[in-house]
């Protein structure tokens, strides 16, 4: 198949956090869970679930596999620049059946003393608008302030709307627009 550089426009975000972040909510069924070595694997397939059918799939091609998943997982929380304390992960446990499912993960990374950023918020499609985005970011938010973070950024393609306003709501204000070129499969 043909490919082509193709350039994705995202806002770069950042939200200050001596201005006070507002209590997590824990919506009913959901259990967020602090990072552990343990959880990797659960991090990916929430990843995987969250990306694969998404923009950030094309903008980032190790979104939209599983394996991409677990290595993208697997390096970020190698780095000595990982914050555990800003890495959560959202379980859903079904009333009916009991299964449980992985449905949201975030991770922080830290890139200077008081700065750090977040990495690939994503929330599974059949979980979002149940305030489970809500209660990652905000639980990651406390985990950046635990550690003596006060700025927190994050980058978002442009044309994802209902996440930008949703950042907008936790108090992220857009810094600057960024371009990140990608290499795009065509039929």
């Amino acid at each position: 198949m043909p490919t082509a550089i193709t350039y994705f426009r995202r806002y770069r975000m950042q939200i200050d956090l001596l201005e006070g972040l507002c209590k997590p909510p824990s919506p009913d069924g959901y259990t967020f869970l602090p990072w552990d070595d343990k959880l990797v694997a659960a991090h990916a397939e929430s990843k995987f679930r969250s990306f694969r059918n998404e923009l950030d799939a094309n903008v980032f091609r190790c979104l939209g596999n599983s394996d991409g998943c677990y290595r993208l997982m697997k390096e970020i929380s190698s780095r000595d620049t990982f914050v555990p304390e800003a890495t959560w992960l959202a379980r859903f446990q079904h009333p009916r059946t009991g299964r449980v499912e992985n449905c949201g993960t975030i991770q922080g990374l830290r890139s200077k003393p008081d700065v750090a950023s977040i990495q690939n918020v994503g929330v599974v499609s059949s979980h979002r608008g149940n305030q489970v985005g809500a209660g990652i970011m905000l639980r990651s938010l406390r985990g950046f302030h635990r550690v003596g973070v006060r700025f927190v950024t994050l980058e978002v393609t442009v044309h994802n709307s209902k996440a930008i306003r949703f950042y907008q709501r936790l108090g992220f204000r857009v810094l600057k627009t960024v371009y990140k070129s990608a290499e795009v499969l065509y039929a």
